[in-house]
């Protein structure tokens, strides 16, 4: 897996460096470089992916890699059913390694919970180092009353154990949970019993203890997504609350984007800035995540209409899907609009997972609502920047729409031809 991870690496510096001298270079040279990066890439061997034991949607999915192998994690969430009764805290476990044994999903013990309802909704996990962190989320019962949860656990693969630890100061659920450093996790905005909260919640997982980083500057709110890279986070979209006069609180869609930058000598301290919005189309909960190696930030799916847990929006309507990919380009500070690989685009997400290279979501919901068990292939990071380095050195390049999604199982490998259209300045 880390030699696998290297030549990803490599591959993305040796087309960056490409990128920068294309214009010096003749169409032959460009021509010799293209298929000698084709060659490297077919040496990264297909990796097919099951899907679930079963189907389950708004769980928290996290991945950490030990030992040369990568630990994909999907806890808690809601199953097939979609009612009160179909919240549930199981958690399931897929080991990737380099040897041939078939790939499969394995039953880890379910997650616990300090409160009398043991599944939980709107959880959010995140990988540290060779550890796993599961933050809050929030469990209903038959009355459809919502209680967010303070818990937050560790998840030791090599144990498989659980360890609890400090409560969050403020319990949050639909937040979103970023990892600096490998070592602070920070929770933005997100849901608190009653209402949103603007907080950016701060856990040190070196000393297991909470602290307040600056506070999140939009509206605050819940069912929004957002990625890191370095000290750069980016936040967009979410639900707010609208107060009235004459009548019970209302949801509404909030379209915005947020970029904040970590200070190099205080992790507490985020520089908030509006960020252009990328289509002026709200998404609720899409899923999101940074790629140190393209300086990216990419999200992925969730749904222009938000919703009520079992997929009808507030407003009475059924949602769907949204196929769109939205990469923000940290160096340029630009948005780019794709369209997502996948045979159906998917929404009521919690992470985006790279996988070999493939950036996936598990579970989730596909169209009509329906909870799937399927490990979904959403694009390629390195298929994204051969992509420009094709259309760069050749004029009549033409986009090409694929499907690596089998019924079952879906391969992610490196693919080099360029798979859709890109279009600058939010524009699809």
């Amino acid at each position: 897996m880390k030699i696998a991870v290297l030549l990803k690496k490599l591959r993305i510096i040796a087309l960056r460096i490409f990128l920068s001298a294309v214009p010096r270079l003749s169409f032959m040279v460009a021509a010799f470089i293209i298929t000698s990066t084709a060659t490297v890439s077919a040496a990264v061997a297909p990796i097919a992916l099951p899907a679930l034991p079963e189907r389950v949607s708004n769980n928290a999915v996290a991945s950490v890699t030990i030992n040369d192998a990568q630990y994909v994690f999907s806890f808690m969430g809601l199953g097939k059913g979609k009612t009160h009764n179909d919240v549930h805290n199981r958690a399931w476990q897929l080991v990737i390694n380099n040897n041939d044994k078939p790939l499969q999903w394995q039953a880890l013990s379910p997650v616990p919970s300090s409160l009398a309802l043991k599944g939980r909704l709107a959880s959010v996990a995140v990988g540290v180092k060779d550890s796993v962190y599961i933050f809050g989320g929030y469990t209903v019962d038959e009355h459809h009353n919502e209680i967010s949860t303070p818990d937050v656990y560790k998840y030791s693969p090599t144990t498989g154990e659980y360890t609890l630890l400090a409560p969050m100061p403020v319990p949050v659920d639909d937040a979103t949970a970023l990892v600096y450093q490998d070592r602070y996790v920070y929770l933005v905005s997100g849901w608190h019993n009653d209402g949103n909260v603007n907080l950016v919640q701060a856990y040190d997982t070196q000393t297991g203890q909470w602290q307040q980083a600056s506070p999140f500057l939009g509206n605050p709110v819940f069912g929004q997504a957002g990625g890191i890279v370095n000290n750069t986070m980016v936040i967009c979209d979410g639900v707010s609350v609208t107060p009235h006069s004459d009548k019970r609180r209302s949801f509404a869609a909030e379209t915005a984007c947020f970029k904040g930058v970590i200070d190099n000598k205080n992790p507490l301290k985020i520089d908030w800035r509006i960020l252009k919005h990328p289509t002026g189309t709200t998404r609720y909960r899409m899923a999101a995540a940074g790629d140190e190696a393209t300086n990216k930030i990419y999200f992925v799916g969730g749904s222009t209409n938000p919703y009520n847990y079992n997929g009808i929006g507030y407003n009475g309507e059924p949602s769907n899907a949204d196929s769109a990919i939205w990469t923000f380009d940290i160096a340029e500070e630009t948005w780019v609009i794709s369209k997502t690989e996948a045979v159906a685009p998917t929404m009521d997400h919690r992470g985006l997972i790279d996988i070999n290279g493939t950036w996936v979501t598990i579970g989730g919901m596909l169209g009509a609502q329906r909870v799937t068990s399927k490990v979904t292939s959403h694009f390629s990071a390195l298929a994204e920047a051969s992509c420009s380095l094709t259309q760069q050195t050749s004029s009549d390049v033409s986009s090409q729409s694929s499907d690596g999604q089998a019924d079952e199982r879906v391969k992610t490998t490196p693919n080099l031809e360029c798979q859709h259209q890109n279009n600058i300045n939010g524009e699809k």
